[in-house]
């Protein structure tokens, strides 16, 4: 094998510092239309490549031997009005390394499509469900795909970015990839012309558990964010939330 010479100690201990091996569920909210991504990864800073979600039009994940670029141009076509399955099939064909992608687009209907590339590693696939993709490469077993769906499906009361919360956090127990991960990203618009949740979690040996701890310390803020936006007298978080818990 041919190491890059600024591998590092971690890629040659992890010896997969060649490989890309992700794991994503990808989703829209039925009851709030809220649409969102959250991913995991061996290589850092996965939440600049892999997820793409825009407000009105749906998201697109692009991941394994990523081409970024495929997202925006996915995002453009969605915001068109062109369907989930039609973006995928158009994304395909301007793609001459399609063979080493793996795609999901879930447009503002809830319609899904994916796919994932020939040349993707072992364990690799997708399940498309009601409104959601679950999808990964390299990784240790169909079980973590499986187990984000199963996770998805189970708590359809909660946020949506609750829930793929909650998918990652089962991925990552049911085996997540080879070698593990190391960077993890979650990402969620719902009615803004920007995210309403943006997190991401680098270089650590359980991305999954440090978003999890930043995203405990955000969600309640979700909310006072957004007004914020509209009256920006609102004050400082601390007085915000003490007159919203008096009342």
């Amino acid at each position: 094998m041919i190491v890059p010479e600024n591998m590092g100690a971690r890629g040659l201990a992890h010896g997969l510092a060649i490989e890309f091996n992700t794991f994503s569920f990808i989703a829209r909210c039925s009851r709030t239309g809220a649409i969102g991504v959250v991913t995991s990864t061996n290589e850092m800073a996965v939440g600049s490549r892999v997820p793409h979600v825009k407000t009105g039009a749906g998201a697109v994940a692009t991941q394994a031997l990523t081409d970024p670029r495929l997202g925006p141009m996915g995002l453009d076509f969605l915001a068109q009005g062109t369907p989930a399955e039609d973006t995928l099939k158009a994304l395909v064909e301007t793609d001459p390394h399609i063979e080493s992608r793996q795609l999901a687009v879930v447009d503002a209907q809830g319609r899904a499509a994916a796919r994932t590339g020939a040349n993707n590693s072992d364990w690799k696939g997708h399940y498309i469900g009601d409104g959601f993709v679950s999808m990964g490469n390299r990784l240790t077993s169909g079980d973590v795909v499986d187990a984000m769906a199963a996770s998805f499906t189970s708590t359809e009361s909660q946020a949506l970015e609750a829930r793929l919360m909650l998918a990652i956090e089962a991925g990552r127990d049911a085996g997540g990839q080879h070698g593990g991960q190391r960077s993890a990203a979650l990402l969620v618009c719902h009615e803004l012309d920007y995210p309403i949740v943006d997190l991401r979690a680098d270089e650590y040996d359980d991305p999954a558990a440090e978003l999890r701890r930043l995203f405990d310390l955000y969600e309640p803020r979700i909310p006072y964010y957004r007004v914020r936006a509209a009256d920006p007298t609102v004050g400082p978080f601390y007085l915000w939330r003490e007159k919203n818990l008096s009342e």
